[in-house]
């Protein structure tokens, strides 16, 4: 199955969410750094973060999709 990344911009929560799995399957969070929250799976595998205080402006965000991963 492929699966889709998933970007959520909340102004109003000033929140930045980034899903690498379905959010349904989110089971607990762990803070890991100053507004950095790890969203993991019930096995404890990363299916997302969470960045708060992002921002309440529209701000462009550039993406790029590698088809091969980089091994150096």
């Amino acid at each position: 199955m492929e699966k889709k990344l998933i970007i959520i911009h909340n102004k109003e929560m000033e929140t930045l969410d980034i899903w690498f799995d379905d959010p349904e399957r989110e089971f607990i969070c762990e803070e890991v750094g100053d507004g950095v929250i790890l969203k993991k799976d019930k096995d404890g595998i990363v299916i997302g973060i969470e960045v708060l205080y992002f921002t309440k402006e529209d701000t462009p965000i550039e993406f790029k999709a590698l088809s091969k991963a980089i091994i150096s």
